[in-house]
């Protein structure tokens, strides 16, 4: 019986296992360079701007975790962040799309790689924040190594996006405007619009594996 027992868990075991592998959709970097036709028009162009919810620079994608834009894209999917254009895009894409798209920009340009530590140190303001936040114990060495690859690097991504990604944690009811992320929200809430806007100018400050490559809108 005991042996009987044995295989069965084994079984079960393994046809969990199984099942979670063929769940896992494998991103194709050559295949996304086919389907961003939609990205670059804003993440291809240095100094781009969006004007929603209020004027900022469009974050920086080119070296950020295949991961993470995964998980953002998912995001934008499922509702849990409701910026009506990301929201339309990522609606647009398959599951498979959304891999090939992340594995694509992860590797995309070229990069030294962050330092280790953080290019400047932080005034004393910005690093009791830091310290308030944990944000280090996330997103790990330099602010460029999350612990977790659904994270995000978040050194050298521009200040002005920080700021609204920060605030937008703080209004997770809004029909268009807000990011539902239990975590985030209770770090975010804990602050002032002026104190993210401290931590965002700091983190933006420092060098990172983020770039904007130039592409051509048309291709």
């Amino acid at each position: 019986m005991k042996k009987t027992l044995t295989t069965i868990f084994g079984l079960s075991v393994a046809c969990a296992t199984g099942f979670l592998h063929a769940e896992e959709i494998k991103g194709d970097a050559k295949a996304g360079a086919q389907k961003i036709a939609m990205c670059i028009g804003c993440h291809g162009i240095p100094g781009y701007q969006a004007s929603f919810p209020e004027v900022h620079k469009v974050p920086m994608i080119s070296g950020q975790g295949a991961k993470y834009i995964a998980s953002a894209l998912d995001a934008y999917k499922k509702g849990d962040r409701k910026h009506p254009t990301m929201r339309g895009i990522a609606d647009s894409l398959s599951e498979q799309d959304i891999a090939d798209v992340s594995a694509y920009y992860a590797e995309h340009g070229t990069s030294a790689g962050a330092p280790a530590k953080p290019s400047r140190e932080p005034n004393a303001q910005v690093a009791q924040l830091l310290q308030k936040g944990a944000c280090v114990s996330c997103h790990g060495e330099n602010f460029a190594k999350p612990i977790d690859p659904s994270y995000p690097k978040i050194a050298g991504q521009h200040a002005d996006y920080l700021f609204v990604a920060l605030k937008s944690y703080k209004t997770d009811k809004g029909a268009y405007v807000g990011r539902s992320n239990g975590v985030m929200a209770g770090i975010a809430k804990q602050f002032s619009n002026a104190e993210l806007k401290a931590l965002a100018g700091y983190l933006g400050s420092l060098d990172g594996d983020l770039q904007v490559v130039p592409q051509p809108r048309f291709r």
